[in-house]
C-alpha cells in the first residue's frame, strides 16, 4: 500500500506539471485535459444538485420532499425503456469512427437517433398508463399528477444530454460543461422560487408537485437546445454527409446493443428498486430521511469517479500493455480517494446532515453512516464497466448486472420485512444492507471476470 501512495503522488505531481506547462500532447496528455474538464462539469453537476436537493429537502420538509423522490425515482425508473444501451453504443461506435470515417459516425448518430425516439415516446405512454395503478394503488400516495408529467420530463432531460456522446467522441469536454452550467443555474434560480410560490398558493400536494416537475423539464430543455445549436455550429463530423450502414455494421450494432438492453433494465432496477420498495412499504418521510442520505452519497461518488468518464475514449484506442497500465493508475488513484471518502463520511455523518438537512432530517444520519461503503464500490464499478465497455466487452458485466439486480430485489424484499417487524426505521435500514451487499456482490464479480479473462 505505501509504494502504490508514493508512486501515486510521484504521478500526480507530474500530472500537476503537464498542467501548468499546458502540456496535453500524447495520451497521458489527452487523458488530463479530459479529465479536468470532466472533473469541472462533475463538480458543476453535484455542486448544483446537491445545493438544489439541500434547498428543496430544506423547504419542502421530509414528507413532500418523501414524495417527490419517489415520484422521480419511479419515472427515471421508466426511463429505462428510452435507452436499451443506445447511449453507450452510439458513445463507442462515434469514438471508433469519428476520426477516419466521420461519414460513417453520422450514420451511426441517425441510425440510433430513429430508434431513440421511438424508444422515449415508448416510455412516455408506459408512464403514463400505469401512473394511476401505481400512485393509487401500489404506492397509495398522491403523486399521480407528479407521474403525468414524467411524460414531458422524460423526454426533455434524455434530450438534453444525449448529445454529448458527439462531443465526447471528439475529446471535447467543455460544451457538457456548459450546458451542465446552463441547466443547474436554471434549477437553482427557478425551482426554489417556485416552491415557495406554489406552497402558498396551491393547497393540492399533487398539483404542487405537478408544476415542480413541469418546470424542471423546462430547466432540461434550455440544457439541450444549447447542446444543439453547438453540434449545428462545430460541425463534429465535418460537413459529410451521413453514410448509411450496411448490414453488416447494422448486425455488428445489433450484437454489442443486445446485452446493453439487458444491461440497461438491470441498471434501473438496480438503482430505483430500493426507493420503489420502499415506497410500497413506509411513509413519505422516510423515503424523505434514505433519499438525502443516498444522494449524498451517489453525488460524492459521481466526483470521486469522474475518471470513468475521462477516461473513456483513451480506452477506446487503446490495447494490450498500454490499456493495462492506464487502466491501473485509475484503478489505484480511484480506490485510494473512495477509501478516504468513505472513512471521512462515517465520521461526520451527524454534522452533515444536521448542517445541511437540518434537524428534521437527523434520522437520515444513521442511514447515510450504512451507506457511506458505497463509496468505495461505486467509483469502483464505474470503472470497471467503463473498462468493459470501452473494449466491447458487454456481456460479461451484462449477466454480472442481470444476477447482482436479482440478489438486490431478493434482499430488498428479505431485508424490508424483517425491518418492519420492529418498526419503519429499521425497514429503510434493511433497505441499506440490500442494497450494499448487492452491490459489493456486482464489483467483485467485475474484479474476478478480468482476473480471469
Amino acid at each position: 500500500m505505501k509504494n502504490i501512495i508514493k508512486k501515486e503522488i510521484s504521478e500526480t505531481k507530474e500530472v500537476l506539471g503537464r498542467i501548468r506547462r499546458k502540456d496535453f500532447s500524447g495520451n497521458e496528455g489527452r487523458a488530463i485535459k479530459n479529465s479536468s474538464w470532466q472533473i469541472a462539469t462533475t463538480l458543476v453537476a453535484k455542486a448544483g444538485s446537491l445545493i438544489f436537493t439541500i434547498i428543496i429537502a430544506r423547504l419542502m420538509l421530509p414528507e413532500i420532499y418523501g414524495l417527490y423522490g419517489l415520484a422521480l425515482s419511479t419515472i427515471l425508473f421508466m426511463g429505462v425503456f428510452s435507452d436499451f444501451g443506445i447511449g453507450t453504443a452510439l458513445m463507442t461506435f462515434i469514438c471508433k469512427t469519428i476520426d477516419k470515417k466521420p461519414a460513417k459516425a453520422k450514420g451511426y448518430l441517425y441510425f440510433l437517433t430513429k430508434y431513440k425516439i421511438s424508444l422515449v415516446i415508448l416510455s412516455s405512454l408506459i408512464l403514463l398508463a400505469s401512473a394511476s395503478w401505481l400512485a393509487n394503488s401500489y404506492y397509495n400516495k398522491p403523486i399521480y399528477y407528479a407521474l403525468l408529467s414524467g411524460a414531458i420530463y422524460l423526454p426533455t432531460t434524455i434530450f438534453s444530454g444525449y448529445l454529448n456522446a458527439i462531443f465526447i467522441a471528439k475529446n471535447n469536454f467543455r460544451p457538457q460543461f456548459i450546458r451542465e452550467l446552463i441547466v443547474q443555474v436554471a434549477r437553482l434560480s427557478i425551482i426554489p422560487l417556485s416552491i415557495i410560490y406554489f406552497l402558498s398558493k396551491v393547497s393540492s400536494i399533487e398539483i404542487y408537485l405537478l408544476w415542480i416537475f413541469l418546470l424542471l423539464s423546462f430547466c432540461y430543455l434550455i440544457g439541450g437546445i444549447y447542446l444543439f445549436i453547438v453540434a449545428k455550429l462545430k460541425h463534429p463530423f465535418g460537413k459529410t454527409k451521413a453514410q448509411k450502414l450496411n448490414t453488416g455494421e447494422k448486425n455488428e450494432l445489433f450484437r454489442f446493443i443486445l446485452p446493453l438492453s439487458v444491461t440497461a433494465l438491470s441498471g434501473m432496477f438496480f438503482g430505483y428498486i430500493d426507493q420503489i420498495m420502499l415506497g410500497h412499504y413506509v411513509e413519505s418521510q422516510f423515503l424523505g430521511f434514505y433519499q438525502v442520505a443516498f444522494n449524498l452519497v451517489v453525488s460524492a461518488s459521481a466526483i470521486i469517479a469522474f475518471s470513468a468518464a475521462a477516461v473513456f475514449p483513451i480506452f477506446a484506442r487503446l490495447k494490450g500493455r498500454q490499456l493495462e497500465r492506464a487502466f491501473k493508475k485509475t484503478r489505484n488513484i480511484t480506490f485510494l480517494i473512495s477509501i478516504a471518502a468513505a472513512i471521512f463520511t462515517f465520521a461526520i455523518a451527524p454534522f452533515i446532515i444536521q448542517i445541511i438537512y437540518g434537524t428534521e432530517y437527523l434520522t437520515a444520519i444513521s442511514y447515510l453512516r450504512v451507506l457511506s461503503l458505497l463509496l468505495i464500490s461505486f467509483p469502483l464499478i464505474n470503472l470497471y464497466t467503463t473498462y468493459y465497455t470501452s473494449q466491447e466487452k458487454t456481456k460479461i458485466f451484462s449477466i454480472l448486472l442481470v444476477v447482482s439486480t436479482i440478489l438486490n430485489i431478493i434482499l430488498n424484499y428479505i431485508f424490508i420485512n424483517i425491518g418492519l417487524s420492529y418498526s419503519m426505521f429499521y425497514a429503510v435500514v434493511g433497505a441499506c444492507v440490500a442494497t450494499i451487499v448487492s452491490r459489493y456482490a456486482y464489483l467483485i464479480g467485475l474484479i474476478l471476470w478480468r482476473q480471469a479473462t
